[in-house]
């Protein structure tokens, strides 16, 4: 055997690994990472909601109670269920009072912080000022329930109290009449909400480069302007990532719903996840709750697109305008 036979097999050894290792696929070698995510995302997620619509296509009070396939008709139920719709329609107060008033609030007590106090008081009283802030949302649902359930009481609520000692002689009952009722539930949402907002706006702020503001005020521009000009385009990302999950919380809302108003009175609160648990538990009809719920996951993934899209489009733009 030759040695040019010998040098050309050793070769062809050579690059056979070689060969492998390309025709390898690139996310092979994320596998181990990507597993366990998998796993639990079919336990948690996958298979529960394949079986809800399963449940769907069928009347069933639950337990060991005989199911009965019926097909789309609890779907189709639901087209003439005017509580239904009620619920839908109650979801644009809840997104109000979790999306479009928390952020616009967040937004422009996270610029103060940053850009005033934190400048005339101290990064101390401004990080005090966000952890206050954000105090609502590490409260329990049921506590932070409870607690304003005091506050509005109609007998002995701190609210009503007050307004009684100016010479209100008959105060509203808050969380009992259906007029003031979503209201109410609107203002401790807001309550509850506005701190998430305020963190991830002051977060964002933190890489928003100090020059752009030191030019700004050289230029002359007062607070307001560069508020407009800076803060708001500079943090467009994270005002996008604040939108789509608080307007996923809000359709999907039930704790401060349950603890408050149980959807009352007259149904005035009455919000999708809380009808289809109603129709689960206190109705015993699993079937067309679980319509309920699959109805909403589908508005909540159609929502949730067009925001992204939406995100996607503002980031091109930008890109094509730079």
């Amino acid at each position: 055997m030759t040695s040019e036979t010998l040098e050309a097999r050793a070769d062809a050894a050579t690059a056979a690994p070689a060969r492998r290792r390309r025709r390898t696929p690139h996310w092979v070698p994320y596998l181990p990472y990507l597993v366990p995510g998998l796993i639990g995302f079919v336990a948690v997620i996958g298979i529960p909601f394949v079986m809800n619509v399963w449940y769907s296509l069928h009347k069933w009070k639950g337990g060991l109670a005989p199911m009965t396939f019926i097909g789309v008709e609890n779907y189709a139920n639901l087209l003439h269920d005017e509580q239904f719709w009620t619920s839908f329609r109650n979801s644009v107060s809840m997104i109000v009072a979790m999306v479009l008033v928390p952020t616009l609030i967040g937004l422009v007590l996270a610029a103060v912080l940053f850009d005033y106090l934190g400048k005339k008081f101290g990064s101390r009283t401004a990080a005090v000022l966000r952890a206050t802030y954000y105090l609502p949302q590490i409260l329990p649902v049921a506590v932070a329930g409870v607690l304003w359930n005091w506050i509005l009481n109609a007998q002995t609520g701190a609210v009503n109290e007050f307004l009684r000692s100016i010479g209100v002689t008959n105060p509203p009952n808050w969380l009992g009449d259906p007029a003031t009722a979503m209201p109410s539930v609107m203002l401790v949402l807001v309550w509850v909400q506005i701190g998430y907002p305020v963190v991830i706006f002051m977060s964002a702020l933190q890489r928003v480069d100090p020059e752009l503001y030191e030019a700004a005020e050289l230029d002359g521009a007062n607070w307001w302007r560069r508020f407009r000009a800076i803060t708001i385009p500079q943090i467009r990302p994270e005002t996008f990532v604040v939108v789509l999950t608080c307007t996923v919380a809000a359709l999907k809302v039930f704790g401060p719903i349950y603890v408050l108003t149980r959807g009352g009175p007259e149904g005035s609160t009455l919000v999708p996840s809380y009808y289809s648990y109603l129709n689960f538990f206190d109705k015993s009809k699993v079937g067309y709750g679980a319509a309920i719920s699959n109805v909403l996951t589908l508005v909540i993934l159609v929502v949730a697109v067009v925001i992204l899209v939406a995100q996607s489009r503002s980031e091109r733009k930008e890109r094509e305008g730079v």
